[in-house]
């Protein structure tokens, strides 16, 4: 299993579509939208190579270096298969 952490997803967001719609946005829809173009992009390409899987968005984890933190109410989001 692979965990990616997105550290900077607000920043992402304001570079693409410009300071004051992201100053607009809520930190959580910038996650989510980042999440959503990484989960796809990372299909088209994993698909390219045969492989073949699940993604997930997962709510409720924390990652700090070697450190793995599950929140009790963690839940799933969004899953892809490829």
């Amino acid at each position: 299993m692979i965990v990616l952490k997105i550290s900077n997803a607000p920043e992402l967001v304001a570079s693409k579509l410009g300071k004051l719609l992201e100053s607009l946005t809520p930190d959580a829809f910038d996650q989510a939208a980042v999440e959503a173009m990484i989960i796809k992009k990372m299909v088209e390409n994993l698909s390219a190579e045969g492989l073949k899987g699940e993604i997930a968005s997962v709510k409720g984890l924390q990652l700090d270096g070697k450190q793995l933190s599950i929140n009790p109410s963690m839940h799933v989001g969004h899953v892809q298969s490829f």
